[in-house]
């Protein structure tokens, strides 16, 4: 049995627990997965089944969109909400033209460098391995496109946007990076992935769906690559 599965991950799985969970209600061997999603993530994840698996690369590979949250006036150690939070000094009282000037820098051909929280390996270790240890290392910058961020809505200290980009970019640190451009610290609230490529959070199975799927009528919900 080949193919794809579009998956509306919810908060608090991992991209693996998704996994773990077709192969055990489906009793398949091969699942694998098109792009991680944080566990405090949500949105589209896309499933692969059988030798489907293979593609994986290519498929990781495509622009990706977010409906994501930034929330000024603190830091993060991780980036995002589920991290220490340190408040900042630096008073937050922007207008809504001074936030969109920094937005808009981020837009093109950047380079970005990993947070600290991240599966980028350095000498054999993952970033995240490392930090877990008190072990800081700065990773080097990775080249990423930003295709697009419109900021849908600010009511301060949080910016709602939507973002287009490039596979390797770090939604976390973008605001972090954003934060520390206006000179009063961001971390990200909120992400949702809503489309991988050519595939639309429209079109994803909630996993109370995934779980109501038989295993006979699994071969009718997939799609080819």
């Amino acid at each position: 049995m080949n193919g794809i599965l579009i998956v509306n991950k919810p908060q608090g799985m991992t991209s693996h627990d998704v996994v773990d969970l077709m192969r055990r209600h489906f009793g398949l061997k091969k699942v694998g997965h098109a792009g991680t999603l944080d566990p405090m993530a949500t949105g589209v994840l896309v499933m692969l089944v059988g030798a489907t698996t293979k593609c994986s690369q290519d498929l990781s590979g495509q622009e990706k969109e977010y409906d994501a949250t930034l929330t000024l006036g603190a830091r993060s150690d991780t980036g995002d909400a589920w991290g220490k939070l340190e408040s900042s000094s630096k008073d937050i009282r922007f207008n809504d033209a001074e936030i969109e000037a920094v937005f808009r820098k981020f837009v093109g051909d950047i380079e970005q460098v990993p947070p600290m929280y991240s599966a980028v390996k350095i000498n054999g270790k993952k970033l995240y391995e490392l930090a877990r240890k008190g072990i800081t290392v700065e990773a080097p910058p990775r080249k990423i496109s930003i295709k697009d961020i419109t900021i849908s809505a600010i009511a301060l200290p949080e910016v709602h946007f939507r973002l287009t980009c490039s596979k390797g970019t770090y939604v976390r640190q973008l605001c972090v990076d954003i934060g520390e451009a206006l000179g009063c610290g961001a971390y990200l609230s909120r992400l949702e992935r809503t489309r991988s490529g050519r595939f639309h959070i429209d079109a994803a199975l909630s996993v109370d769906e995934l779980k109501k799927i038989r295993v006979a009528d699994l071969h009718t919900k997939l799609l080819p690559s």
